[in-house]
């Protein structure tokens, strides 16, 4: 399907969309539902840019690597190629691809606390026989 006419893979209407799932759900780790939409908002952007550069630093290392003759060498169109570095790292970046925005959310919002664990009595539990 082509992602031009579905407004389901728009990356701008998937965020709101994502913002607006997010804010209606509860927080059980006590975070506020806008700081965590914000953390993730920076966190996505800085993983887009960071992927962007990526790019932009393979580019140029071809781009001097290449012989005089090679079709890397050329600049023609470099500013379009720009421009299809940073939609691929959007893209990249909304998918969480790499992982760098969910390194920088863990670091950000809190874990969610574990449920807590009912203490059993280990001389009234029954165990299942151990097979021969």
């Amino acid at each position: 399907m082509d992602n031009r006419i579905s407004p389901l893979h728009h990356p701008a209407l998937a965020a709101e969309e994502q913002e607006r799932i997010a804010a209606a759900q509860p927080t059980v780790d006590g975070v506020d539902p806008a700081y965590r939409a914000k953390a993730t908002e920076a966190a996505t952007k800085f993983e887009s840019f960071f992927i962007s550069h990526l790019l932009h630093q393979m580019r140029s290392s071809t781009r001097e690597m290449a012989g005089e003759d090679s079709i890397y060498k050329d600049e023609v169109n470099q500013d379009m190629l720009d421009m299809a570095d940073n939609l691929v790292a959007d893209s990249l970046a909304n998918r969480r691809a790499f992982g760098v925005a969910d390194a920088i959310l863990r670091q950000l919002l809190p874990a969610a606390p574990a449920a807590p664990q009912q203490p059993g009595n280990i001389a009234t539990e029954k165990k299942p026989p151990a097979a021969a």
